[in-house]
């Protein structure tokens, strides 16, 4: 269903509208439905790959912490008592 819309512009813009519809073999009414539409597809593709980065950035966060937290499991911390036995044993001094 359209429905009727009353617009206010320029009386220059009007006339070059006018012209530019008349060579596009078209209503200056087409011309303003057009870029209307193409802006709210513009923005609705913006928004759907805004949502499809953010789902990818958050899949990777969820990941670089699944991997940080199996490090953390695989490392084991020396304290330097520890260390210092270790070098001193593999030079014989111990």
């Amino acid at each position: 269903m359209t429905k009727n819309i009353t617009l206010a512009i320029d009386e220059d813009l009007l006339d070059k509208a006018r012209v530019l519809a008349a060579m596009r073999r078209t209503s200056v009414n087409e011309l303003v439905r057009g870029f209307l539409q193409r802006e709210v597809n513009r923005e609705a593709a913006q928004a759907s790959r805004a949502e499809a980065w953010g789902r990818v950035f958050d899949a990777a966060d969820a990941s670089a912490e699944e991997r940080g937290k199996q490090i953390a499991d695989q490392a084991r911390l020396v304290d330097r008592e520890e260390l210092y036995g270790e070098v001193m044993h593999e030079r014989g001094l111990l």
